[in-house]
């Protein structure tokens, strides 16, 4: 099969860069092992929320000038344009976001902690600054027996803030029968039984039959697989106003966003072929020629170009052994220490060196092997080198800034 450009990983990062090339009307192919980490994924998207000696960062833009040279931002050009670009390629798929490159706001996290983010999913809480919430008492209405979100954490740092919280529980008889097996009590289960309109509004009665009084009510957010229109049905047939609170994984927020990148690749017209690891591929005279999948071993995948966005460690876009760190697909460069002492800190929350290990790239976002540049191969996201995305809550900007500007690279060339 030939294709003009095959991308490497379904992640924020594969999708953006095969929506974005498949849209310039290129003939793409996106071939994943997997799900990807937009399971993880809590319904925000991160520009930069901490600076290099771990401060909170109000205004990303202004800030990443001020990064180190390594990374990955200073290979990405106009990151403002970027920046705008991403933010109306979530909307023409049906993730429009709040928010604004110019200056954080504040997510609320699963254990109540407010954390800074440049974009997040309407209805779900947020605020314009870490230490309040914009409501004096809320009613925190969770669904009995579900347990992926740790509720007295999350009422515990909400009165931190300076709100009252009110706890009462609900439930129905669509998800007492859900609750008969506990692992049916999982966000993406319990979003299933309520994508029909007769549990939504079976879930509303019980709602309001609570009599609330919280300025407004928060629910874990295990609405809208697909789509926000659950979460906006739910919101027309309650009293009070609704927000959403983002729950541990599997996050509803993040599946929905890859839903989204996923049915619009597709609409498109790009192959996607998911469940399928790429094995490995031939290179000729410094450029990969095609690769091989485990699921379709006698057929090569040609293409003019190749984009790799298979992630870091968690998604095995690196992988370690006691010889060192590689990337396992190509055997491409990274760049990492060859000592295994120098990989951690003793102490667990000091910014751990490996965090920063990833794929060597030029100026251009093209990787090396054996020392060569691959002239048609680009690595974008998580597997690049140069950032702890853990430390600087960077690692969706990185993931569809780098995206983006590797198909615009590959468009130019």
């Amino acid at each position: 099969m030939k294709f003009d450009t095959i991308i490497i990983g379904g992640g924020l990062t594969g999708f953006t860069c095969a929506l974005t090339l498949a849209k310039a009307g290129q003939n793409t192919a996106l071939i994943t092992a997997g799900q990807g980490t937009l399971h993880f994924n809590s319904g925000s998207i991160d520009l930069l929320g901490y600076d290099e000696q771990g401060q909170t960062v109000d205004q990303p833009l202004a800030a990443i000038a001020h990064l180190s040279q390594e990374h990955p931002y200073h290979k990405v050009g106009d990151v403002a344009k970027l920046a705008t670009e991403a933010q109306a390629l979530l909307a023409d798929v049906g993730l429009p976001m709040d928010g604004t490159a110019e200056r954080n706001h504040y997510r609320l996290s699963p254990m109540g902690v407010s954390k800074p983010a440049w974009l997040t999913l309407p209805g779900l809480v947020q605020s314009a600054d870490a230490r309040t919430l914009p409501w004096q008492k809320v009613t925190f209405v969770n669904i009995a027996g579900f347990l992926d979100i740790p509720t007295e954490f999350l009422v515990d740092n909400i009165r931190r803030k300076g709100t009252d919280v009110e706890l009462k529980r609900f439930t129905t008889p669509e998800l007492e029968q859900a609750r008969r097996s506990p692992s049916e009590m999982r966000a993406t289960n319990v979003a299933k039984v309520l994508a029909d309109e007769r549990a939504l509004r079976k879930v509303a009665e019980a709602i309001n039959a609570l009599q609330a009084d919280g300025e407004v009510i928060l629910l874990p957010a295990v609405l809208g697989i697909a789509n926000a229109e659950t979460e906006a049905g739910l919101e027309q047939l309650i009293n009070l106003p609704v927000r959403f609170v983002a729950t541990m994984p599997p996050s509803v927020p993040g599946i929905r966003i890859q839903t989204r990148l996923r049915q619009s690749y597709q609409q498109l017209g790009g192959m996607f072929s998911a469940s399928d690891t790429v094995t490995g591929g031939t290179f000729q005279e410094n450029r990969l020629r095609y690769i091989e999948t485990e699921n379709m071993p006698d057929e090569r995948f040609y293409a003019e170009n190749f984009v790799l966005a298979t992630g870091s460690f968690q998604s095995r876009g690196l992988m370690s052994n006691y010889q060192g760190v590689f990337e396992p697909i190509f055997g491409l460069d990274v760049d990492a220490s060859d000592k295994r002492t120098e990989w951690t800190c003793a102490y667990v929350y000091d910014a751990q060196p490996y965090m920063k290990y990833g794929v060597r790239t030029d100026k251009d976002l093209l990787t090396f092997r054996k020392g060569d540049k691959i002239e048609n191969l680009y690595a974008a996201g998580s597997v690049l080198s140069g950032h702890n995305s853990l430390k600087l809550a960077d690692a969706t900007g990185v993931d569809m800034l780098t995206a983006l500007q590797v198909a615009h690279n590959i468009l130019n060339r």
